[in-house]
C-alpha cells in the first residue's frame, strides 16, 4: 500500500476533513492563502505578526473556468491529456477568494456562481512508494 503525502507539504491538513492552511495577522486579522510566516503581506501593518490557522472548510464558487489545452511543464499531465476545471472559492469568513482544482468525479456543469464547495483531497501523481494528494474543491450535496 502507498504511503499518502501532500504534494506541497504545509499547505493543507490531511484526514477525513482536511483544511487549507493559511495565516492571519495579529493586528488586522487579515487572512492569507498560502500561509507564509516570514512577513505580513498588508500594506497597513507590514511587521504584524502572523499566526498560522486552518482555513474554512467551505465556500462558495466565485467563477471557474475549464482548460482544453495541456499546460507547459513542470504540470504533470496525464496521457492522453483530460480538460481539467480551477475553481475561484470564495471564503465568507476569510473574505478572501481561493484557487484550486475542481474534483475529478465533480461535473462543471453543474457549477453555478455561489455554489458550495468543501475542501477535499485528490491524488495529483503517484510513484512505486508514494501518492502525492493535493486539494481540490467539491460541491455540497
Amino acid at each position: 500500500m502507498k504511503t499518502r503525502v501532500p504534494a506541497v507539504d504545509g499547505w493543507f491538513t490531511m484526514g477525513d476533513e482536511p483544511a487549507l492552511l493559511g495565516s492571519r495577522g495579529a493586528e488586522t486579522g487579515s487572512y492569507f492563502f498560502p500561509k507564509n510566516l516570514a512577513f505580513s503581506r498588508n500594506p497597513v501593518a507590514p511587521t504584524e505578526e502572523l499566526t498560522e490557522v486552518e482555513l474554512s472548510r467551505r465556500g462558495k464558487v466565485w467563477s471557474w473556468a475549464t482548460n482544453h489545452y495541456e499546460p507547459p511543464a513542470p504540470y504533470m499531465s496525464p496521457d492522453p491529456f483530460v480538460p481539467y476545471t480551477v475553481v475561484a472559492v470564495e471564503l465568507v469568513e476569510e473574505q478572501m477568494v481561493v484557487l484550486g482544482p475542481l474534483a475529478p468525479d465533480a461535473d462543471p456543469s453543474t457549477l453555478s456562481v455561489g455554489t458550495e464547495v468543501e475542501v477535499t483531497l485528490g491524488t495529483l501523481y503517484e510513484d512505486d512508494d508514494h501518492e502525492y494528494v493535493i486539494w481540490q474543491w467539491k460541491p455540497v450535496n
